[in-house]
């Protein structure tokens, strides 16, 4: 998903040079050349002129040079070759899905339906463009809607993995684990290559299932060795990989699995979050605040910013920690609510802030994640029997995310649980000594005050 804009070269040049019988001087090339392309840019606006809005949007113009923004002007090329080739226009939409994804910008989601809509336009059945605009409600955020469509496509093609897999993320976001399970299943028999291994690995974590996560994940890394052409999905799989081995606390095994990740992706800003979580559990933290820039810069995510501002302070760079600190508060309200309300909360600095957040979050996405941030913000907020449903309800599938372990026992402990909650976290420190640099303080802490108090 990362290309750069092509290069065109004006024939026209050549062919005035040839025609004037010599060489032109030195100034006429720059002109010539400028009037050529001016005449190009015209001609191409004249033709776009002539395509339905959808079709314009689908083919705006970008001006980055990142990857993303190369796939979709590829992309582009393609179908301006084979206007009527519906394929060309999905390939185009999947990278306007990416480029939205990598630049945190939902904007461009609206560039990715619109490749969508050219072709159910003349196609509405057309499985893929369906699958495509599935793939927008997701990424939006729009969970119920995304599993419908996903039960619509495969009520008429039941034999479509990718529908398969859309209605297993869709549930999964929604909090509905066994139907997740169950959809995610279908996609692997009826097409096992990565994407449906990855999707099966990572239930399976989140169920627990460490062992046959790892040995899912290593089949999805196994199917999709050979995809030369993208690896950029390969390469989010090495990250999925790693991080399995990160949440064990296992820092060397992540790093060598992150490391093969920009191998495939040079710069590859998951992989250098996640060199960057590694630099932080060993207090390299000018070494992690240089890796979560650089990812930064690639992909401006809110909880990037959030650990980058983290390995500046720790760094001892106040002034950059604020400035971090200041993008994830501006963007995770745009983009990205629940993270910003598990922000505010993990530094007690909004409690109010970040329980509205994590309502308005949980209104539609009662996934665990989201359930940890409501919980934690209750808990923040000193509502601390909601909280400590909420908590439960977060940790019913037994995920091994040291993060989620402490919540749960630093609540129990607020609820009177003392020794039960102590003991969780104790197990959370244990399991990932680094897994919220924040976190893992205040959890010292508690652990502190048991040990002061005997």
């Amino acid at each position: 998903m990362t290309r750069t804009r092509s290069a065109f070269v004006s024939l026209a040049l050549l062919l005035t040079a040839a025609a004037c019988g010599g060489k032109p001087e030195k100034a006429a090339p720059a002109t010539t050349t400028g009037a050529a392309t001016e005449a190009k840019k015209a001609a191409a606006d004249d033709a776009d002129a002539e395509l339905s809005p959808k079709a314009r949007l689908a083919l705006q113009k970008l001006t980055g040079t990142s990857g993303a923004d190369k796939a979709v002007e590829d992309a582009k090329a393609a179908v301006r070759r084979q206007m009527t080739k519906d394929d060309g226009w999905i390939v185009l939409g999947r990278a306007w899905i990416r480029k939205a994804r990598e630049s945190n910008d939902p904007g461009f989601y609206l560039n990715a339906d619109a490749c969508a809509a050219v072709v159910l336009e003349q196609n509405p059945d057309h499985a893929l463009a369906l699958g495509l605009r599935g793939l927008v409600l997701l990424n939006g955020h729009e969970f119920a809607e995304a599993a419908d469509l996903a039960a619509k496509i495969v009520s008429k093609h039941p034999d479509d993995p990718m529908a398969w897999g859309t209605s297993s993320d869709a549930l999964l976001e929604m909090g509905r684990y066994d139907e997740a399970a169950v959809a995610a299943q279908r996609m692997v028999d009826l097409k096992p290559n990565l994407p449906s291994y990855s999707r099966a690995s990572h239930l399976q974590w989140l169920r627990g299932d460490v062992a046959n996560a790892k040995q899912t994940v290593r089949a999805a890394l196994d199917a999709g060795r050979d995809a030369k052409r993208d690896p950029e999905p390969g390469a989010w799989v090495l990250v999925q990989a790693a991080m399995i081995f990160w949440n064990e606390g296992d820092f060397d095994g992540a790093e060598a699995g992150f490391d093969r990740a920009l191998e495939r992706i040079s710069d590859y800003a998951p992989a250098n979050v996640g060199k960057g979580r590694v630099a932080m559990a060993r207090r390299e933290h000018r070494r992690a605040a240089e890796l979560f820039g650089r990812a930064f810069a690639v992909s401006p995510l809110v909880e990037t910013a959030w650990l980058l501002g983290d390995a500046r302070a720790l760094a001892g760079d106040a002034k950059g920690a604020e400035e971090a600190y200041a993008r994830v508060e501006r963007d995770g309200r745009r983009t990205d609510p629940r993270t910003l309300s598990l922000f505010l909360s993990t530094k007690g600095t909004d409690a109010a802030g970040a329980l509205q957040l994590a309502r308005q979050e949980y209104a539609s996405r009662k996934d665990i994640l989201t359930e940890d941030a409501l919980a934690w913000a209750l808990y923040r907020s000193g509502e601390i029997d909601e909280a400590r449903a909420s908590i439960v309800r977060a940790r019913r599938l037994g995920t091994p995310d040291a993060r989620l372990v402490f919540h749960e026992g630093a609540i129990r402990r607020a609820a009177g649980e003392k020794k039960k909650g102590e003991a969780l976290v104790a197990q959370a420190l244990k399991m990932n000594p680094a897994f919220d640099a924040t976190g893992v303080k205040e959890a010292e802490a508690l652990l502190g005050e048991r040990l002061a108090a005997r």
